[in-house]
C-alpha cells in the first residue's frame, strides 16, 4: 500500500517504511545506538532525498530512544547526571551540524557530502565492529584468557572541572562527556545519526563507565540531541516530512521494546558481527552508487527550496 511523502515528494509502500522503522528501533533497544546510521542510507537506497532522509531520521530517533530509556529505566540502568551532562554538549554540536548543514546545502553540495561521510563512516564502522567481534569470538574459545581492563588513565583523566557520577561510580573531568556530546551532536545534525554507535563505546573505554549502564544513559541524550535537529531542521531547511517521520516512529517505537527484550538474551559478540556485515553491506552500495556513471550528467535537482 503506497501513500505519499509530500516533503520528499515521492511514494513510497507504508509497511517498507514501517519494516525500517521496527528494524532500526530494534537495533537501538539491543545496543543502545539510536540507529540513524543505518536508517538515513537506507532511506537514500529506497529513493528518499538525502536532505529530507537526514532530518526525517532525526524524528524517528526520539520516538526509539525514548522507548528504550523507558525499559532501561525501569531496570535502574540510567545515569541521569551523566546523560545531561553529554546533553549540554549536544545541544551545541547540533546547533553548529545544522548551520553546516545549511551552508552545504546552499552550496548545492550536500547530498555529496552526506553520502561521502556514510560511505567513511560506515566502512570504517563496519571495519572496526567486525575485527573487535571476532577477536571477542577467538578469545573466548581459548582457556585462560585474562579479561582486559575496560579503560586506562590517560591525560583526559587529568583534566580540570572534575564531578562525580554516583551512579556510574565515576571521577572524572566534566569536560569528557561534554566534548563527547558535541561531537555526537554535530554527526547527528549533519548525518541524521543519533551517534550512539560511537557514544557507546567511548563511554565505555573512555569515560570507563559500566557495560550495563552505558545503553540507557546514552539514549537519554539522543531523545534531546535528536528533537533539537528536528526542530533546526524543520524550521532552518522545511526538510522533515511529518507523514514519513510519524511512520517511522511508530514503527521505531515498537522494535525498541522488542530489542531491549531481546538484547538481555543473546551474546554481543555475535550480533555485532552481523550488524557489522550489514553496516559494510550498505557502504558497499552507497559506494557503488557514487562511482557508477549516471544515466543524467547534468541534472536540475526536483527540490529547490535549498
Amino acid at each position: 500500500m503506497d501513500i505519499y511523502l509530500p516533503i520528499a515528494e515521492i511514494s513510497q509502500d507504508v509497511f517498507v517504511l514501517l519494516a525500517l522503522g521496527a528494524g532500526v528501533g530494534f537495533l537501538s533497544g539491543v545496543f543502545g545506538v539510536g540507529g540513524g546510521f543505518l536508517l538515513t542510507p537506507l532511506l537514500i537506497l529506497i529513493g528518499v532525498p538525502a536532505p529530507v532522509a537526514v532530518a526525517s531520521s532525526a524524528n524517528q530517533l526520539v520516538g526509539a530512544s525514548v522507548s528504550g530509556v523507558l525499559a532501561h529505566w525501569r531496570r535502574g540502568h540510567v545515569d541521569f547526571k551523566m546523560g545531561f551532562t553529554l546533553l549540554l554538549g549536544g545541544i551545541a554540536g547540533s546547533i553548529v551540524g545544522v548551520w553546516l548543514f545549511t551552508l552545504f546545502a546552499r552550496l548545492g553540495q550536500i547530498e555529496l557530502v552526506i553520502s561521502l561521510c556514510y560511505v567513511v563512516l560506515l566502512g570504517v564502522l563496519g571495519f572496526m565492529m567486525g575485527v573487535e567481534s571476532v577477536r571477542t569470538i577467538l578469545r573466548q574459545r581459548r582457556p585462560g584468557t585474562a579479561r582486559r581492563r575496560l579503560h586506562r588513565h590517560t591525560w583526559m583523566h587529568g583534566l580540570p572541572l572534575k564531578t562525580r557520577f554516583r551512579k556510574s561510580q565515576l571521577y572524572i573531568s566534566a569536560l569528557l562527556p561534554v566534548g563527547l556530546g558535541f561531537a555526537v551532536g554535530l554527526l547527528s545534525a549533519v548525518m541524521g545519526i543519533g551517534g550512539g554507535f560511537i557514544m557507546v563505546p567511548a563511554m565505555i573505554y573512555t569515560l570507563g563507565m559500566p557495560t550495563a549502564m552505558v545503553p540507557g544513559t546514552s539514549l537519554l541524550q539522543i531523545i534531546f540531541v535528536a528533537a533539537n535537529v528536528t526542530i533546526l531542521q524543520a524550521f532552518t531547511n522545511h526538510t522533515v516530512d511529518a507523514v514519513l517521520a510519524m511512520l517511522l516512529l511508530v514503527g521505531g517505537v515498537l522494535g525498541a521494546q522488542f530489542g531491549t527484550r531481546f538484547g538481555t538474551r543473546l551474546r554481543g559478540e555475535q550480533l555485532r558481527f552481523l550488524l557489522a556485515l550489514l553496516v559494510l553491506a550498505v557502504a558497499a552500495k552507497l559506494t557503488q552508487d557514487l562511482t557508477l556513471h549516471p544515466a543524467d550528467l547534468y541534472v536540475i535537482p526536483p527540490d529547490s527550496r535549498l
